[in-house]
């Protein structure tokens, strides 16, 4: 992939016009000897004026004579995405002599201060934008929040346009509109999709119990009862990093509200309230989650812990995000496992859904020096045989229609990519003022003992509803 600048180009018209202009000559000449003198003339003020050069050229005349180029490159800190991008830059580099690419890894929470610092000052020409795509833009109905750092970049004129760039095209247009889009214009390619909503199926233990893998709440309760008969567990997480507690609970707010913009927008307006009847059961199924599904001890067991723990081979379910399956494929279980979405609901048309996020999203600073190589290397990433490779290291949803996942996992997550849909927290906004509990549903389940103080459901549904009506004025 080696690429043709500007500059080459034009040295080779150049050449080609000056044979052009001297054969022109003599064609104009009458053959003789003393027409001679005109033509040295000509051409010694034609040498004379092409080498008049300016004293300086800028990084964007250096690029396009072939001179060194050197890319700086921003990504959030994951390790399997950055062990990709070393390897990946390598090759671009390989393919393209003249191209370096400086990588700088920062911290995913750093990603808004780094950007607007650097993109402002012109320190970068690839970036992250955002480790959850551009996610929980202001709505109209949404008073006194602040605006999101991927919308104050774009509205500030830092990043590059890229709708129209051929190598968009490779990614499904859902995920150009839901991830990386801003007005109907594409500002970041989303590389992939998260889902935190499902649950790890331990096939072997359900089928010696004798039970099948739930669709409903009901045959989940029944299930998780038969399993503790048998003398196994139900589930485990871990419990001793809190916020894995939480995340298992996201399927069942899905299911309680498979609408989750007008989940947000009904609590904003006042249509749907966190103790209204929908809500108040919600928070009593997160309590029976949370206190007697998940097997005792969790709250000593670390995130990285529980799917070491959960390879154990006794314990039915494991409620996290898909991104463990490759942990625990290297746990190396001896039973059959599969991830299907958590069943929330005794409707089974509800849980049909996975709830997730957009991950990174690369764009472009607007005033790179290097346009064309800032584009060449997106398009590189965006081939598919390159893509694909991406989302098997990270164990991504793709974003690609035509990539397909690997490993253990893979074929049975491909028929849900169609099911996939942005979680609450991806729009969800807190407004100013509100109390500690007013993120309600999405944070419930770690609310309740043994995790934190609540274990009454309604007083909880009642309080977090409460503290947020106090941001809202009511």
């Amino acid at each position: 992939m080696r690429i043709l600048t500007l500059g080459r180009l034009f040295a080779v018209l150049l050449a080609l016009g000056l044979i052009a202009a001297a054969c022109g000559g003599d064609d104009e000449s009458d053959g003789t000897a003393t027409d001679t003198g005109d033509d040295s003339a000509e051409s010694e003020e034609s040498s004379d004026e092409a080498s008049e050069e300016p004293a300086d050229t800028s990084d964007e005349e250096a690029a396009d004579a072939g001179e060194e180029v050197t890319l700086k490159v921003l990504v959030h800190q994951n390790p399997p995405m950055v062990a990709f991008f070393e390897e990946f830059n390598a090759q671009f580099e390989a393919d393209n002599p003249n191209i370096s690419i400086d990588m700088t890894v920062v911290n995913a929470s750093d990603l808004g201060v780094s950007n607007q610092t650097r993109l402002t000052a012109k320190d970068l020409d690839v970036t992250t934008i955002t480790d959850s795509g551009f996610s929980a833009p202001v709505q109209p109905y949404m008073e006194g929040v602040e605006k999101p750092s991927w919308q104050t970049l774009i509205e500030a004129g830092l990043l590059m346009d890229l709708t129209d760039e051929e190598f968009v095209k490779n990614y499904d247009q859902l995920a150009l509109e839901e991830g990386g889009s801003f007005d109907g214009r594409v500002y970041s390619i989303s590389l992939g999709r998260v889902t935190y909503s499902g649950m790890f199926v331990n096939k072997d233990l359900l089928a010696d119990v004798g039970v099948d893998i739930p669709t409903t709440w009901s045959e989940l309760v029944s299930a998780c009862e038969a399993v503790k008969a048998a003398g196994n567990e139900c589930m485990t997480a871990g419990g001793a990093d809190t916020w894995p507690i939480f995340v298992g609970s996201y399927g069942l707010l899905g299911a309680t509200y498979p609408d989750q913009a007008a989940l947000t927008e009904g609590l904003w307006t006042g249509s749907i309230k966190w103790n209204d009847d929908t809500s108040t059961e919600m928070f009593e199924k997160m309590q029976v989650y949370a206190t007697d599904m998940l097997e005792a001890g969790v709250t000593g067991l670390a995130h990285d812990a529980a799917i070491a723990r959960y390879a154990a081979g006794d314990v039915a379910f494991a409620p996290t995000g898909m991104w463990q399956a490759a942990a625990l494929d290297d746990a190396g279980p001896e039973f059959e496992w599969t991830y299907v979405p958590f069943p929330g609901s005794d409707n089974a048309a509800d849980n049909q859904y996975l709830f997730g996020k957009y991950d990174q999203g690369l764009a472009i600073a607007s005033d790179t020096a290097y346009p064309e190589e800032a584009v060449a290397y997106l398009a590189a990433f965006s081939e598919p045989d390159n893509y694909n490779a991406f989302v098997n290291a990270v164990s991504f949803l793709p974003t690609q229609p035509t990539a397909t996942l690997e490993g253990t996992i893979g074929a049975d997550l491909a028929p849900l990519v169609g099911s996939f849909r942005v979680g609450f927290e991806q729009y969800w906004r807190t407004p100013t003022g509100a109390g500690q509990w007013a993120n309600g549903g999405l944070n419930a389940a770690s609310w309740f003992a043994p995790f934190n103080e609540w274990d009454d459901a309604t007083a909880l549904a009642n309080q977090a509803q409460a503290d947020l009506e106090a941001g809202l004025g009511s």
